[in-house]
């Protein structure tokens, strides 16, 4: 095992600033919020999310009332007459754009299916399940793999060992729909169900070993690490860190792109590396998980830190010319995500960073 980065405590500084009564703000001029672009499920979803995992740090009662605000969020965006989820809202409170991608909706799948696993309190878990019985049969509808791959995820999270319910049912044939995406279009040279590899990419392999493991199908959870095996791979620089795929992609026969590189990548690789570890037992996924963290704190193409530990923010990006100095909810939320499930592994070795502890940020 590598020198582990230093795990640092619990802190919301930047979460607070970025959340008023409504929800979180999506977008961030510098470190201020920006109310002109309102708020979106998809960053709430990931914002109750976390409220779940800093529960289990700090007590319930410090992070009860930020659930709270994010479900009812959630129960507001609901369109009963869809089933389906609205997305953008604006700073006013109106709803716009009418209802939201397949990606926010399985999002909020996927937060609600955390929430009814993990809620100590009973009342929020019930409005959880509640909620995800009234959207779920949306689900069958979905073309978006990576809104397969989270209501998946969900579905897994919420059916706990019930496999014969509403949750369990829309899980197999979701798991056998994507995993099927990956038999007819994937290929020894190229082992990915799409022509390109684009954004939040280890989220399909994480669900094809989830789902794989619940039901019993070692296809599906070989599937899985195979393709996330070439994931780690191809992300992995010859230095051993973590270089993500940039947002210009990486098309089929072409080059991957080094730049923008974005959070989100960091840590879905994060979690589909924890999914591989919890099944395997090998430590090569848990190498893979810390490479994953140590890119937020400088182990990356450029050696600077994205992360502001003290704060709890996250910049938005790194580009060729350095960081993108904007501290969105979305890079807010995916660097609280990846501490929190690096915190949840065991690892006496690590060394722990004492409250306050700054590390080295890229110049404001």
């Amino acid at each position: 095992m590598p020198e582990l980065a230093a795990l640092h405590p619990v802190a919301r500084r930047h979460l607070d600033e970025m959340t008023d009564s409504v929800g979180i703000l999506q977008h961030a001029i510098g470190p201020r919020p920006d109310p002109a672009h309102g708020y979106c499920v998809d960053d709430v979803a990931r914002a109750l999310q976390v409220d779940l995992l800093h529960g289990s740090v700090l007590g319930w009662a410090a992070v009860a009332p930020s659930a709270w605000r994010s479900m009812r969020f959630l129960d507001d965006a609901f369109d009963a007459s869809a089933g389906r989820f609205r997305n953008f809202r604006s700073i006013d409170g109106e709803w716009i754009g009418g209802l939201g991608s397949d990606d926010s909706y399985g999002r909020a799948i996927l937060a609600l299916g955390d929430t009814i696993a993990t809620s100590p309190d009973p009342d929020l878990a019930r409005d959880a399940a509640s909620l995800l019985a009234r959207t779920l049969p949306a689900a069958l509808a979905l073309s978006s793999p990576r809104a397969e791959a989270a209501v998946i995820l969900g579905c897994a999270a919420a059916a706990g060992s019930d496999f014969d319910g509403q949750r369990g049912a829309t899980l197999r044939v979701l798991a056998t729909r994507l995993h099927e995406r990956f038999q007819q279009r994937a290929s020894p040279d190229w082992p990915w169900p799409e022509v390109a590899v684009t954004y939040e990419n280890a989220i399909l392999p994480r669900a094809l070993i989830v789902a794989g493991g619940n039901l019993d199908s070692e296809p599906m959870v070989a599937t899985g690490l195979a393709s996330l095996d070439w994931l780690i791979e191809a992300q992995t620089a010859p230095g051993g860190h973590l270089s993500p795929v940039g947002n210009g992609w990486w098309q089929r026969g072409g080059v991957k792109a080094q730049f923008d590189q974005q959070p989100i990548e960091a840590t879905a690789l994060l979690l589909a590396a924890e999914a591989a570890l919890a099944i395997t037992g090998e430590a090569r996924y848990r190498e893979a998980m810390e490479r994953s963290y140590g890119w937020f704190l400088g182990a990356n193409d450029l050696g600077l830190c994205l992360a502001d530990p003290v704060r709890g923010a996250c910049f938005d990006g790194l580009s060729r010319a350095g960081v993108n100095r904007n501290e969105g909810a979305e890079s807010t939320l995916m660097w609280l995500i990846a501490v929190e499930h690096i915190r949840a592994q065991p690892d006496a070795t690590r060394e722990a960073a004492p409250d306050g502890a700054a590390v080295a940020l890229a110049t404001r």
